[in-house]
């Protein structure tokens, strides 16, 4: 009687044992989405969570800590802090999502071509991404927001150009690893184009971990967006911008302790939701 080898028993349980476990529910990646599916309602409609105005402050009210009528607190001017929280969702949100956008559509494109074409173009893209990774994403994001101007836009604008180079290295590996394949060598065989080619086979298989990466810079884009606000380069008072209701309430850090913390914890979810999502889509490719 032939015994089969240990390998080609033991190999296609671990891949079986690996899709179950992909498919399996996990409670931290439920937990993740359900943060996202409530900050992006907050943005949306931030009138279905809170009755109270987020830039119109109640008089007598002035930082109360929280309790049944101010959930979160309030504000030194008598704002409610909830309130700011949930309208400031869209202008978080909103700017992440150009930051990532922007990100997304040059990087992709330059690595595209620098990938696909090769030759000079790829040593020219690619020493100028050498150049903006070798400065600092800070430093180069308040060099563009200071020549743009300030703003939720300005912001993610320039937290968007920081992202660039990494787009573009992700997009131009993924690229040339497709671009060697099997599948692709037999599109060019059969008298496919360099353009068709490109945008039916090359572009679709090579943008799998490149949205898993957008995934991951989405809560970084709001982590910079908020540290611009921080700084003072972001949205300007009154807008409820998580970042600068932060900066708004560190005079008052040992006094209202509650105007720091709870804009803190929120940018702190998101952006380790985002951080969960993405793991999960990268463990989906592989």
């Amino acid at each position: 009687m032939t015994t089969l080898p240990l390998e080609k028993i033991t190999f296609p349980l671990l891949r079986k044992r690996r899709s179950l476990r992909r498919y399996a529910f996990q409670p931290g990646l439920a937990l993740a989405w359900l943060v996202m599916l409530t900050v992006a309602l907050w943005a949306l409609f931030p009138g279905w969570f809170t009755g109270y105005s987020p830039t119109e402050g109640i008089a007598g009210a002035q930082r109360l800590a929280p309790d049944a009528d101010y959930w979160l607190g309030t504000d030194q001017l008598g704002r409610d802090l909830y309130a700011r929280i949930v309208y400031g969702a869209a202008h978080s949100l909103s700017g992440a999502v150009i930051a990532v956008g922007l990100g997304l559509v040059l990087g992709s494109l330059f690595g595209l071509l620098a990938g696909a074409i090769g030759g000079w173009l790829d040593s020219v893209v690619m020493r100028s991404i050498d150049v903006l990774l070798a400065i600092p994403g800070l430093l180069l994001a308040l060099s563009v927001i200071i020549l743009l101007g300030f703003g939720t836009v300005n912001a993610a604008i320039a937290v968007g150009v920081t992202s660039v180079a990494s787009f573009t290295r992700l997009v131009r590996s993924e690229v040339l690893r497709v671009r060697h394949s099997e599948y692709v060598e037999a599109a060019y065989g059969s008298g496919g184009t360099f353009f068709s080619v490109l945008w039916r086979h090359i572009l679709p298989n090579s943008l799998t971990t490149v949205f898993a990466f957008a995934a991951l810079q989405f809560g970084s884009a709001i982590l910079a967006i908020s540290t611009l606000s921080f700084l003072g380069y972001g949205a300007p008072p009154p807008t409820p911008e998580w970042g600068l209701l932060i900066a708004e309430g560190r005079n008052y850090i040992a006094t209202a302790w509650w105007l720091t913390t709870f804009p803190g914890l929120v940018v702190v979810f998101v952006v380790l939701s985002a951080n969960r999502i993405s793991q999960s889509m990268r463990g989906t490719e592989r």
